[in-house]
C-alpha cells in the first residue's frame, strides 16, 4: 500500500510537467501562427507606446539572435542537433531522478516546452518566428517570443530553487 501511495505524487508531477509542456508549445506555436498570418515581416505595432510593440521577425540564429549572421551552411541543423541533444538529456535526467521539487519539475517543464517549441520551427523552417519588442527610448530588449519568456520564466524557477532551497 504505501508504495501506492509514494506513487501518486510522482505520477501527479509527471503529469503536471506534460501538461506544462504541452501547453506551452501548443500556446507558442499558436501565437507564432497569428503572428505569421495578421502581421507583415517588419511591421511594429505600437501596444505600449515608448514600452512595448508587437513585431513579425525571424531569427535564424541562437537566443538573442546570436548566430544569425553567420552564413555557415551548417548553422541550422547544429542548432537543431544541439537543441534535441539538450532536450532528451533533460527528460533523461527527469526520468531517472526519484525526488523532484515541484519548483524545479515546474522550472524544466517550462523550458522544454519552450526548447521543443523553438525546435519544431527550426525544424520546419529553418527559423523562429519573434514578436515580443521591449524598449525604452533608444534600448530595445531582443525581441523574442512566448517560447523564450517560458524558458526565462523556468530558468528562474531553478536558480530560485538552487539558491533559496536545500
Amino acid at each position: 500500500m504505501s508504495s501506492v501511495v509514494r506513487a501518486r505524487p510522482q505520477t501527479f508531477s509527471w503529469i503536471l510537467s506534460a501538461l506544462i509542456v504541452g501547453g506551452v508549445a501548443a500556446g507558442d506555436q499558436a501565437t507564432k501562427a497569428l503572428v505569421v498570418r495578421r502581421i507583415p515581416e517588419h511591421v511594429v505595432i505600437p501596444v505600449l507606446p515608448g514600452f512595448f510593440n508587437l513585431i513579425h521577425s525571424t531569427n535564424t540564429g541562437a537566443a538573442f539572435g546570436l548566430f544569425s549572421e553567420s552564413p555557415a551552411p551548417w548553422k541550422t541543423m547544429l542548432l537543431i542537433v544541439v537543441s534535441a541533444v539538450l532536450l532528451v538529456t533533460v527528460v533523461a535526467m527527469l526520468w531517472r531522478a526519484r525526488n523532484v521539487r515541484w519548483l524545479t519539475s515546474v522550472g524544466l517543464a517550462l523550458i522544454l516546452g519552450g526548447a521543443l517549441s523553438n525546435l519544431l520551427d527550426r525544424i520546419r523552417f529553418g527559423q523562429v518566428v519573434d514578436f515580443l519588442d521591449f524598449y525604452y527610448r533608444s534600448y530595445h530588449w531582443a525581441t523574442f517570443n512566448v517560447a523564450d519568456s517560458a524558458i526565462v520564466i523556468g530558468a528562474g524557477f531553478l536558480t530560485v530553487q538552487v539558491i533559496f532551497c536545500d
